[in-house]
C-alpha cells in the first residue's frame, strides 16, 4: 500500500467522522486545505457557545459493546458454517476451553479477545488485591503476615519466604491461640483474594458446628496474608495441633479466580512436605466441590487423620 492509499484511506474516515459530527471540517493530509467539496455543510454535536472544558455532553454516540462475559456470547460458536452445529455446540458447552471460537483470518476475532482480556483482568485482580477486612472482622479473624517485607511481588517472586512467619507473626500466635488443640484452622490469601471471599461464609459455620458435634478440641482461628501451603509447619511447631487445617485461595485461571484449596497435615512440622498432606481442591460453587460439601468431608477425614495418626502418604499406606 503506498502512501497515496495510506492518505486516500485517512482521509475518507475523516469525512465520515465529519458527517457524524464528531470533529471539524477535516483537511487534507497533503496540502492542509479541506477535504470536503467547497459548501458542504459540516454539522457538529452542539453549538460550539454550549463547549466546556471537561464537561461531558450528552450525545447520541453510542459505543457499548455487548458484555462478552455473558453467557449468550461466551458460549456462541464464532465458526462460519460449521459442518455440524449441533456438534459443534455441544463441544462448546462440555468445556470450560476456549473451543470452537473462530478466526479472522490469522487472528481471533473481536467477541473472543475481548472476553480473554476480561478473564485476564479477573486473574489480575484476584492476584493483587487484598481479602476485604470486613470478613475477617466477621469471624473474628485476626492477621498475621509471613516474612514477605515487600508486598505483593516480592509474594510472586519469593514463594519460599511465604512458607514461613515472620517473628512479629509468631510471637502474635503465641499470645492469642489456645495451645494443643485437636483441630488448628488457618485462613490464607495464597494467589487469589476472590477464593476466600466467595467461600469462606459457607465453609467456615460447617467446619465449626461439623467439630464442635464430633467433641473435638477447635484452637484459635486466624488469617495469614502473603500465605504459601509450606506455612503449615511454621503454625504446627507454634500451636501444636493434632491437626492443620489452611483454606487457601487457588492459582486462579483465566476467568476462574473463586477456587478455594484446604490443605490438611496431622501435626505439621519443619521439614514436612506435599508428601505429608492432604488437600481438598477446587471447593466453588457452580461447577467446583460445594464449601458444604467440602466442609463435612474435611471434618471426615481429620478424623481419620487423627484415627492413623498420620496424613498424606502415611495415611494412604495406614489405611491398606
Amino acid at each position: 500500500m503506498d502512501e497515496n492509499q495510506i492518505t486516500g484511506i485517512v482521509e475518507a474516515i475523516l469525512r465520515e467522522l465529519a458527517r457524524e459530527g464528531l470533529l471539524d471540517s477535516p483537511t487534507s493530509a497533503k496540502t492542509g486545505e479541506s477535504a470536503l467539496p467547497a459548501g458542504t455543510a459540516i454539522p457538529v454535536p452542539f453549538p460550539a457557545s454550549q463547549y466546556v472544558p471537561g464537561k461531558v455532553i450528552a450525545s447520541n454516540l453510542n459505543i457499548d459493546l455487548a458484555d462478552p462475559a455473558g453467557d449468550d456470547l461466551r458460549y456462541k460458536p464464532g465458526v462460519n458454517q460449521p459442518k455440524d452445529p449441533a456438534a459443534l455446540k455441544e463441544l462448546i458447552a462440555s468445556t470450560s476451553a476456549r473451543s470452537g471460537v473462530g478466526r479472522s483470518g490469522p487472528r481471533y476475532r473481536t467477541n473472543s479477545l475481548l472476553l480473554f482480556q476480561g478473564d485476564h483482568a479477573v486473574t489480575q485482580d484476584a492476584l493483587y488485591r487484598d481479602v476485604d477486612q470486613k470478613l475477617l472482622d466477621d469471624y473474628g479473624l485476626f492477621t498475621v503476615q509471613t516474612a514477605i517485607t515487600e508486598g505483593k511481588e516480592q509474594f510472586l517472586l519469593r514463594p519460599d519466604l511465604g512458607r514461613q512467619l515472620s517473628e512479629a507473626a509468631k510471637r502474635t500466635i503465641n499470645e492469642k491461640c489456645t495451645k494443643n488443640p485437636n483441630i488448628q484452622l488457618v485462613v490464607g490469601d495464597g494467589l487469589s483474594a476472590s477464593a476466600i471471599e466467595s467461600n469462606l461464609r459457607q465453609i467456615y459455620p460447617v467446619l465449626v458446628q461439623g467439630f464442635q458435634s464430633a467433641g473435638l478440641t477447635f484452637g484459635t482461628p486466624f488469617f495469614i496474608k502473603y500465605c504459601r501451603v509450606g506455612v503449615m509447619n511454621d503454625v504446627g511447631d507454634l500451636i501444636q495441633p493434632d491437626v492443620v487445617i489452611l483454606l487457601i485461595g487457588e492459582r486462579p485461571g483465566l476467568g476462574r479466580a473463586e477456587s478455594m484449596s484446604a490443605y490438611m497435615g496431622y501435626k505439621p512440622q519443619r521439614g514436612n512436605n506435599d508428601a505429608d498432606r492432604d488437600v481438598v481442591c477446587n471447593i466453588f460453587e457452580n461447577g467446583g466441590t460445594n464449601p458444604l460439601e467440602a466442609g463435612a468431608f474435611i471434618v471426615q477425614f481429620s478424623q481419620k487423620m487423627m484415627q492413623h495418626q498420620a496424613s498424606g502418604v502415611k495415611l494412604k499406606l495406614a489405611v491398606k
